[in-house]
């Protein structure tokens, strides 16, 4: 009989419990003991639902009060000493301080999990020694035993993983460092091993990307430490978002189970094991059933794949898994009320998911309660949608082969380009600008609401619009920024905004995803074909410029980053959809153009978390991710600045498709990294307008003018000071309206003080 297997479950619950507890802890509202019940209803509810969905194996500790690296981190007593801890188990005040910040110490660097739009907290190493503060494992597991009876697999992130995602260590320190951290895991897995369990799943999804020799023999320390230590204790070692690079070195490990991705990994995985086989004595879980993508499952197709695999590894060794944690996925198709029923019908969110592999894992067993019928039925689905009107589009398709066929270039270089503005624009050096939103007050969100259920009409909310963008156009102002923005305030999600406005995409109601702490994002569907519709951000920009002698910047979501933060047909290449996207964004670049506006800021934070894990199809992505960026704003006037922005990556590895891009400005995510994407500068000229974030919006913490002024003479040491511009990282639509304003205030001030160094070091030049 063939079991089946999931690997994780979406913490966020049906209606965003999670979330709202969370927010509500914050804020004082809901006292620890409410919270942590709270929190325990919620993890027992998704368990209970997987159990009566009759999954066998059922992971247990993949839930989380923030984030499972975090966890990990503060479970081994990888604590920065600028927290507060004093030993024991790490205290609420410490984990969401490491977290999200204090008034004290500044929030550890977030940055992307993998290629996902998960975000993690990163373990700081520094000084810090590994000690077990809690085993969460083992909670989780006794938990689910003892209030439903179940059997769990506790959930760890591998030592290998943990290590390569950690920062704060030199390299030849990293056989140090994982000394220091095999014991703790060791403690960990006896203490699972005593407690009786049966199957434990480590992580190490960093095995589906290049490792050195040297970690090819860490890898083999840890797990045969582990086989000496637990001999006993079957260990699943898990890989997911690709297939495994180094596969006769993985299977070769002394571990009871391997978890392949047959998904997103499926063309290196199949080949390996069908060219190297799999050994006879491990259990292969066969990550069949997409865990990132919203789909239904060509149930027959799979079928046909884990009979394949079946004639390689026998029915007893084989796990049907879902490719990767369900994280990543919305919680249920049932909770959505409004859309088509032929795009519903092709839906399947994490509740269904678990469905797909019973019934999978049934039909491989030949259980008799599945039937052909039941399998097709599925395929009938993807099928209609795929035949849809709305899916076959000739004249985008044409339009955007046509344009797809031409070189997008500006008519003149950027050093030719940014003399024209210099002469247009008269900007000071060193000018200073936000990202674009603004705080959403409680006013903000009330004023839509009443629109959107149609207590206020079109000409009410367009009032109240109008009104927010000029109160903060005066008080951008009064600040004394250079560049302004008119905030953003019709806008919820930045990339929902432009899918509602765009031909080919659909909104659920509640297809909530995490993407960092308790923020959710409900990414729309692009099923169809995309089209321009008419202008999309021209009433609210071309206002906000009225109300200013001052710049207005339009400000759009780019093709990559709208892709990228959606849920995408399969029909298509994601090239072809960004194409499709870029053509229709073109046409709102020319009419803000045509409206009298000649700064466009373009955001593209997405393009770095699209970026393939292996490095053979790197170059192809961002060759044609650069391009599509490059046809959405290539038809503008040489005075006309294009800006972009990126944010929460590690940008080291692609400053020079960065540059290829080809914008006027760039800005950039850099405080929360501590000044680490400076250094990525100074290994490489950049020759555009750039500036570098000199504060980290998602920190609660109002900055120093020192620290801002230290971050700004850090960077003028390796980039030019006539192209360097000064911002926050990203945008502040969830900042509070008086740390904003305090923030930015502060931010000038610190811009001014270095523009008085500037021009006294001119001077000293000019003697």
């Amino acid at each position: 009989m063939v079991k089946s297997s999931v690997l994780g479950y979406p913490r966020i619950g049906a209606d965003r419990e999670w979330k709202k507890a969370l927010e509500a802890f914050w804020s004082g509202k809901l006292e620890e003991s409410e919270f942590h019940r709270q929190l325990q209803e919620i993890r027992l509810n998704h368990l209970r639902k997987q159990q009566e969905k009759g999954i066998d194996f059922i992971a247990v500790n993949d839930f989380s009060y923030y984030d499972h690296i975090l966890d990990t981190s503060t479970m081994l007593g990888i604590i920065p000493k600028r927290f507060p801890y004093e030993g024991g188990t790490v205290p609420l005040s410490v984990y969401y301080g490491i977290a999200r910040g204090t008034k004290d110490a500044t929030a550890s660097e977030m940055t992307k999990w993998f290629n996902t739009n998960y975000h993690y907290i990163v373990p700081e190493l520094g000084e810090t020694t590994p000690v077990l503060t809690e085993n969460r494992p083992l909670k989780a597991y006794r938990e689910a035993k003892e209030k439903l009876g179940i059997e769990g697999k506790p959930v760890i992130v591998g030592p290998l993983t943990f290590l390569k995602l950690s920062k704060g260590y030199r390299i030849s320190e990293t056989d140090d460092w994982l000394g220091r951290l095999l014991p703790r895991y060791v403690q960990i897995l006896q203490e699972l091993a005593s407690e009786g369990v049966q199957w434990v799943q480590i992580d190490e999804p960093i095995l589906v990307t290049k490792l050195s020799a040297d970690d090819l023999q860490r890898l083999k320390t840890i797990y045969e430490t582990f086989a000496a230590s637990v001999p006993n204790l079957n260990i699943m070692l898990q890989t997911y978002f690709e297939s495994v690079e180094h596969y006769s070195d993985i299977v070769a490990l002394p571990v009871k189970g391997i978890g392949l991705d047959f998904v997103h990994g499926y063309s290196g995985n199949i080949s390996s094991i069908k060219t190297l086989g799999f050994p006879a004595d491990k259990v292969l879980g066969a990550g069949v059933i997409d865990g990132r993508g919203i789909w239904k499952a060509p149930l027959r197709e799979k079928l046909a794949l884990v009979e394949e695999l079946s004639e390689i590894v026998t029915a007893e060794r084989l796990i049907v898994q879902t490719s990767c944690s369900l994280l990543h996925v919305p919680v249920s198709v049932n909770n959505e009320t409004k859309l088509g029923a032929e795009l519903k019908d092709a839906l399947a969110f994490a509740e269904e998911k678990l469905d797909e592999l019973v019934l999978l894992a049934k039909a491989v067993s030949r259980d008799g309660a599945v039937t052909t019928g039941e399998l097709a039925e599925r395929d009938r689905a993807l099928q209609a949608l795929k035949l849809s009107d709305e899916r076959n589009r000739s004249d985008i398709q044409h339009a955007v082969a046509a344009i797809s066929a031409q070189r997008p270039e500006r008519s003149r270089s950027f050093a030719e380009r940014h003399i024209a503005q210099q002469k247009k624009w008269q900007l000071p050096i060193f000018p200073t600008t936000t990202i674009g939103s603004f705080p959403q007050s409680p006013e903000v969100r009330k004023a839509r609401q009443l629109w959107r259920k149609g207590e206020w009409n079109n000409e009410q909310y367009a009032n109240f619009i109008r009104e927010q963008i000029d109160i903060w156009i005066k008080l951008q102002e009064e600040i004394g920024l250079d560049v302004l923005v008119h905030g953003e305030f019709e806008r919820t999600d930045m990339v929902e905004f432009f899918g509602e406005k765009l031909a080919g995409f659909a909104f659920t109601q509640n297809g909530w995803v995490q993407s960092y702490g308790s923020r959710c994002v409900k990414p729309p569907i692009i099923f169809g074909d995309v089209a321009f519709k008419g202008p999309m951000t021209v009433e609210e920009t071309k206002f906000a410029q009225t109300q200013t002698k001052r710049p207005v910047k339009g400000m759009l979501t780019g093709p990559i980053t709208i892709m990228n933060w959606s849920f995408v047909r399969e029909d298509i290449t994601r090239e072809q959809i960004a194409y499709q996207l870029a053509y229709a964004l073109r046409q709102e670049v020319e009419a803000l153009e045509q409206a009298g506006i000649g700064m466009i800021q373009v955001d593209e934070p997405a393009v770095r978390e699209g970026l393939p894990l292996k490095g053979d199809d790197q170059a192809k992505y961002l060759a044609w991710a650069v391009r599509a960026f490059r046809m959405a704003t290539c038809t503008v006037q040489d005075t006309t600045q294009i800006h972009t922005h990126m944010c929460y990556c590690e940008f080291h590895d692609m400053i020079h498709s960065i540059e290829a891009m080809d914008a006027d400005v760039i800005s950039i995510e850099t405080s929360r990294s501590h000044g680490e994407l400076i250094h990525s500068f100074e290994l490489n000229t950049y020759k555009l307008g750039i500036g570098l974030g000199v504060y980290d919006i998602h920190s609660p913490r109002i900055p120093r003018v020192e620290e801002m002024t230290s971050m700004i003479e850090r960077a003028l040491h390796v980039l030019d000071p006539k192209l360097f511009w000064i911002n926050p990282d990203c945008g502040l639509k969830t900042r509070g309206v008086e740390e904003t304003v305090a923030s930015l205030r502060n931010m000038v001030e610190a811009t001014q003080i270095a523009r008085a160094k500037q021009s006294q070091k001119l001077i000293s030049n000019n003697r």
